[in-house]
């Protein structure tokens, strides 16, 4: 036990040294961005429905975003999902504290009953916390990427319905408008949020749009903007763009899944191998053994 807490010092020590010898250097955007914006608490407060894990793991925030968490693609994925990072953070440090103190309660158990051995608790502890910690970024990155496929195949669904609806001779903005209001869910709704601040700016709708693509990590939005606004706001220019566009997005979601059907059949074919494996074993391991007794 002693040897273990000496190795996790010197471990921990050796941790610390190595980043003060390469500090977080930000760039010059982020630098400029921090002296712009208010300066906000070490701790920021948690959301009223926080979950355990976050309000146990709150005092160790500021530790965790002093060690450069959470990294660039998992702070995409946050924001793609509107989650907060220092509530993230908050969670995988309870979650952690959470597995180093649920193997001691058998542990005290068998030492009530005369095993006095802590080693095995200890390691059992300390794998556990490491496999809590990293389970919250697992889940927000399949979150992540599922929002995003959701979010392609609504803007596939709402390029067809703009361009349906400017074949029938409604203007750009009343066939933005009625294309995202006929559908439902979080990718739909985000798009209408979209349109609504380029009304309240009275802007081009095209630029919200890019920048939900930029937030959300949905590459094919930020391409649509561009593409439209080099068109320009004559209907026949927007309509053959937006045609070109939503063909080129479902040619892409097509493949997509094409590729997402041919890994489930080989995944599939992976047990009857092993099927296969098997029985070729049941049936040649007493032939074996009786020509390997009988020699």
């Amino acid at each position: 036990m002693i040897a273990l807490l000496l190795g996790g010092g010197f471990g921990a020590g050796a941790w610390l040294w190595w980043t003060g010898l390469r500090p977080p250097r930000p760039t010059l955007a982020e630098a400029l961005n921090r002296r712009a914006a208010p300066v906000r608490p070490r701790r920021a407060p948690l959301p009223r429905g926080a979950g355990w894990a976050a309000r146990a793991g709150a005092p160790l925030v500021p530790a965790l975003l002093l060690c450069r968490l959470p990294g660039t693609r998992l702070a995409a994925d946050l924001r793609t999902l509107g989650i907060p990072a220092e509530r993230h953070l908050a969670e995988k440090a309870g979650a952690a504290m959470a597995g180093l103190l649920i193997p001691w309660g058998p542990a005290l158990l068998t030492a009530a009953a005369g095993s006095t051995g802590f080693a095995f608790p200890a390691w059992t502890a300390l794998l556990l916390a490491a496999l809590l910690f990293c389970t919250p970024d697992l889940a927000v990155r399949r979150k992540a990427e599922r929002y995003r496929a959701e979010m392609r195949q609504a803007l596939s669904a709402f390029l067809d319905l703009v361009v349906v609806a400017l074949s029938g001779g409604a203007g750009v903005e009343q066939a933005l408008a009625d294309a995202a209001s006929a559908g439902q869910g979080p990718a739909f709704t985000a798009l209408r949020g979209a349109l609504r601040e380029a009304e309240v700016t009275r802007t081009a709708p095209w630029g919200p749009l890019g920048r939900l693509g930029e937030r959300t990590g949905v590459a094919e939005l930020p391409e649509l903007a561009a593409t439209v606004a080099l068109a320009g706001s004559e209907g026949a220019k927007v309509k053959a763009s937006l045609t070109s566009k939503a063909a080129t997005l479902r040619g892409h979601l097509l493949a997509e899944a094409e590729a997402e059907a041919a890994g489930a059949t080989e995944r599939m074919s992976l047990p009857v191998v092993t099927l296969f494996a098997g029985f070729l074993l049941f049936i040649g391991y007493p032939a074996l053994t009786h020509a390997l007794t009988g020699l």
